[in-house]
This record gives C-alpha cells, sequence and structure tokens, in this order.
C-alpha cells in the first residue's frame, strides 16, 4: 500500500511529534513526583512541576497546528500562517519567563542549605530526564529544521530547557549525597542554567519579532532568486523584489521585464514557467505574483 500523502504533510508531522513530547513530558513528571517524594528531593519535585509546565506549550504547538493549517478564505486571503509566529512567540515568552523566574529563585535562595539529604532514587531520577529530554530535543529539533516549522524548533529547545534544568538537579542531588555540606551548588547551578534559558527565548523571540515587523529573505535568498530568474532567455531583468515570510513560508512578487514585442499570452507564459521553476527550486516558497513589463516601459 503506498503512503498516503496527508500523512508527510508538515502539520500532521508536527503534531504526530508534539503527540510524542506532550506524552513523555507526562511521563517524566510522574516519574519525579514519584522519585522526589520517595527520595526527599525539593529540588526534584521542583523539576516535575517544570516537565509539567512543558506539557502546555506541546497542547499549544497541537491545538495551533489546526489553525494555522487551514486554507486562505475570505478574511484571510494569505491564509493563517500567522498564527504559528504566535504560537512560536508564545512559547519564547514562556521559555523566558521560565528562565528569569529560575535566575531570580536562585538568586533569592542562594544563602539556603536545605534540611533534607535526597536519595539515590532522586539522583536516578534526574538522570533518566536529562537523557530522555536531550533525545527528544534532537529529534524534534531535526524534525523542525527538516519541515521548516519555527513552532516546532522553538518547542524542541523547550524540552532542551527542560533537559539542561535537570544538569543542576543531578549535580545538586548528586553534590548532597557525597557532601552534604555543597548544597549551595544547586543555587549557582540553576543561575547559570538560567542564563542559557534567557539566551534560547532570545533565539526563537526574535526571528518571529522580525517576521511580525515584515522582514524580507536573506540576500543570500534574493540572489538565488534572481539567478533562477534570469537563467531563463526570455527573461531581461528582474526588478522591484520584494518578500515576507508568513510563519514558516516565503511568500515573493516581482517585476519581469521581457521583450516588449511579444504577445501577452507569451508574456504570460513566461511568467508562468518561471513562477513554476523557483516554486520547484526553493524549498520553503509558498507562492510567487509575477508582473511582466516590457522592456521599452521599464524603469
Amino acid at each position: 500500500m503506498k503512503p498516503n500523502k496527508a500523512d508527510n504533510a508538515p502539520e500532521v508531522i508536527i503534531r504526530r511529534v508534539t503527540w510524542v513530547g506532550l506524552g513523555v513530558n507526562l511521563f517524566l513528571s510522574a516519574v519525579k513526583f514519584i522519585a522526589g517524594w520517595m527520595g526527599s528531593s525539593q529540588a526534584l519535585l521542583a523539576d516535575a512541576v517544570h516537565s509539567l509546565s512543558d506539557s502546555i506549550t506541546d497542547i499549544a504547538v497541537i491545538v495551533g497546528s489546526y489553525f494555522w493549517s487551514e486554507p486562505p478564505d475570505r478574511c484571510h486571503p494569505h491564509g493563517h500562517r500567522r498564527i504559528e509566529t504566535l504560537v512560536t512567540l508564545a512559547i519564547g515568552v514562556m521559555i523566558l519567563s521560565a528562565g528569569i523566574g529560575i535566575g531570580w529563585h536562585a538568586i533569592q535562595t542562594i544563602h539556603e542549605q536545605g534540611s533534607t539529604r535526597p536519595g539515590w532514587l532522586a539522583l536516578a531520577a534526574s538522570a533518566l530526564s536529562l537523557v530522555i529530554k536531550e533525545i527528544l530535543f534532537r529529534w524534534t529539533d531535526t524534525v523542525g529544521k527538516k519541515i521548516k516549522s519555527p513552532a516546532l524548533a522553538a518547542n524542541a529547545w523547550h524540552h532542551r530547557l527542560d533537559a539542561v534544568s535537570s544538569i543542576p538537579v543531578f549535580l545538586a542531588v548528586g553534590g548532597t549525597l557525597l557532601f552534604p555540606s555543597l548544597r549551595f551548588l544547586d543555587h549557582i547551578g540553576a543561575l547559570v542554567v538560567a542564563v542559557f534559558i534567557l539566551q534560547a527565548s532570545f533565539k526563537i523571540l526574535w526571528p518571529g519579532i522580525e517576521e511580525l515587523m515584515e522582514k524580507g529573505a536573506s540576500r543570500q535568498a534574493l540572489v538565488e532568486i534572481e539567478r533562477l530568474v534570469t537563467e531563463e532567455p526570455e527573461v531581461i531583468q528582474i526588478h522591484q523584489v520584494r518578500t515576507r515570510y508568513l510563519g514558516s513560508r516565503l511568500r515573493l512578487d516581482f517585476h519581469l521585464v521581457v521583450d516588449g514585442g511579444l504577445t501577452i499570452k507569451q508574456g504570460h507564459d513566461i511568467a508562468e514557467r518561471v513562477k513554476q521553476k523557483l516554486l520547484r527550486e526553493i524549498s520553503d516558497l509558498e507562492d510567487a505574483i509575477v508582473h511582466i513589463e516590457p522592456h521599452d516601459q521599464a524603469l
């Protein structure tokens, strides 16, 4: 049986990957709660709450993908791709908030020593969380880059955040087991992790902000577009190139200068051929509008 093309649609892949992430987050939350309670680790219990909060972004991506994949309609002639951008920004804000919260709490409690000594079960649970979440990050990030989904890539960084945040928990639990007097390392580690979290949130938020500010394609992409167009023998010149991103998809319009003696149909055929070539060669291009200009009137 041949695979259904719908099963390989970007939105279907996004939901499939995110459902796996949601299941893993719920599983790890349960493991950390149980191990934190049985192993007397407040740090692991806090990490369990953090893993549970990751489920919010998973649900946001799953629900959002049903909306941004809707076709254009009368009120939204360019489609609904901006919803993907909004979901990406929402994930970035959540990560930013988590980084600020973790850093602020670490600064406030850096002189606290605590009164309980966690057990080996807590150490094993934190190590398990670190390994599983790092694997989940790498898989999700790879798929997100392959299908060019900023929302999935952002959610991948949320998995990395959870993996990184497990490091100070692991060090704190291990350090406390080996050297009970070194519990302050938990707060120092949390502060270092907060810096990495803030850096990750910036990498997620800034591209989305640039998109809302209508930033176009890169200079390299524009050079490639011009090369592909001017390869056509009937094309004399290309100018007034304008690009914009809607979510992860690029839209393009430009003026194509051709011989002024061509018929309307000949000009139309050239424009259509150039458009189809661009759609084939540029993977993230969703649509292109081509304006035909006669050479003797081109500016």
